[in-house]
């Protein structure tokens, strides 16, 4: 059975208006890597974290779609981000993690390499993404911060899933 890290016990948190993750005044995001790029999620929308397990694979679905796992009776789209953010295919291996997501009322499971760690991220430290930067890979950013030497993009997994894209439920 792969190991799972439920995100609800990681950190106690409060909301602001939007929704994000908030403690003392500071957004918490998830943190992990695709490639050598730091990426973040708010905490809020995570509901678990897995090791990489085969899925099933569905005809007739978008590139960056990899199939279908049953996760405690649901199944589940798994997603490889890196192909969603304009990247090649990721060929898994036991040290990928699979991010399950909560959008809306439906759980996603997102391929990523490795999760990094859980931060505090204050206002101040989130800053707009260049107007320069609208590619594709760009467009699902919310906002680009930096901790300590490293600059962690983060994704809005509600744009991720909503620029033209099947919904959820037809990937499935």
């Amino acid at each position: 059975m792969p190991a799972t890290v439920s995100a609800a016990t990681a950190v106690p948190a409060t909301t602001d208006k939007a929704g994000a993750a908030v403690m003392g005044g500071s957004q918490e995001v998830l943190t992990f890597t695709i490639g050598d790029q730091n990426y973040g999620l708010d905490l809020l929308s995570v509901r678990e974290i897995r090791a990489w397990t085969d899925v099933t694979p569905l005809p007739n679905t978008p590139p960056f779609v990899r199939g279908v796992i049953n996760l405690r009776g649901a199944v589940v789209p798994i997603f490889d981000l890196r192909v969603r953010l304009g990247g090649g295919v990721t060929q898994p291996t036991s040290a990928n993690v699979v991010i399950v997501v909560e959008i809306g009322s439906e759980s996603v499971g997102l391929l990523v390499d490795t999760v990094s760690d859980i931060l505090a991220l204050d206002a101040s430290a989130l800053q707009p993404v260049p107007a320069t930067a609208a590619d594709e890979e760009h467009t699902f950013l919310s906002a680009l911060a930096t901790h300590e030497e490293r600059m962690v993009a983060l994704i809005d997994v509600n744009r991720l899933f909503n620029r033209g894209v099947p919904s959820i439920s037809a990937a499935a």
